[in-house]
């Protein structure tokens, strides 16, 4: 525990979160940066169908967007969570066998690993199926696939953003106790003060960071 408050700190957090949004907007440029379909003949002259297919190559598309910036990652990710978890499973059992208070920590731990393994797999669940169908048109263009899966895929890909909030809601008590002060306070327009107070988030400490 001590380890990690050392090497985790709130400026090096910080800086980790700029990292990923400053890689983020970079790689949304590189469509911009002339990765795209051109339209053909004099673009003054030819009208241009509003549709993503025709200004996204879908080369792009299979071996930058998801070979690249989804099974990279997703392996990586997958992987480090099972090194998580053996770590975690190995420690608690020399707790119990040790019979010390410490396994509570670890139990804990656990369950907050597994709520970061939930978010990882209704990312795979919304995405890898649109992403899948990118790579059968790519692949195999004679291949037919029904127009409404891809509808279905892109309507799954835009909600696993707003599942999130919710697997945190449902699976982290402060997140939880947050969210419903922020639906007060912004969507239902209460004040604060008529929310009860173990709903209210309180400050961050060391002892909550345990928790």
């Amino acid at each position: 525990m001590s380890r990690y408050n050392v090497i985790v700190t709130q400026r090096r957090a910080w800086a980790a979160v700029a990292l990923c949004w400053l890689v983020s907007f970079l790689t949304g440029l590189v469509p911009m940066a002339g990765w795209h379909r051109k339209p053909p003949g004099n673009i003054s002259t030819t009208l241009i169908q509003c549709q993503f297919t025709n200004v996204m190559r879908m080369d792009y598309m299979v071996y930058f967007n998801f070979f690249v910036w989804v099974v990279v990652p997703l392996t990586v990710m997958i992987g480090l969570y099972a090194e998580i978890f053996r770590v975690i499973c190995r420690q608690l059992n020399r707790r119990a066998e040790a019979t010390c208070d410490s396994s509570k920590y670890y139990r804990k731990e656990l369950k907050l690993a597994k709520s970061l393994v939930l978010v990882l797999f209704l990312f795979a669940l919304c995405w890898l199926p649109l992403h899948i169908m990118n790579c059968i048109v790519f692949f195999c263009p004679s291949c037919n696939v029904p127009k409404t899966a891809f509808y279905v895929g892109i309507f799954m890909s835009h909600i696993n953003s707003a599942l999130n909030p919710l697997v945190y809601a449902f699976r982290i008590q402060r997140f939880r106790d947050t969210l419903i002060h922020i639906m007060h306070r912004f969507v239902l327009c209460r004040n604060s003060s008529a929310i009860p107070i173990q709903h209210l988030p309180g400050p961050i400490t060391e002892k909550t960071q345990v928790q």
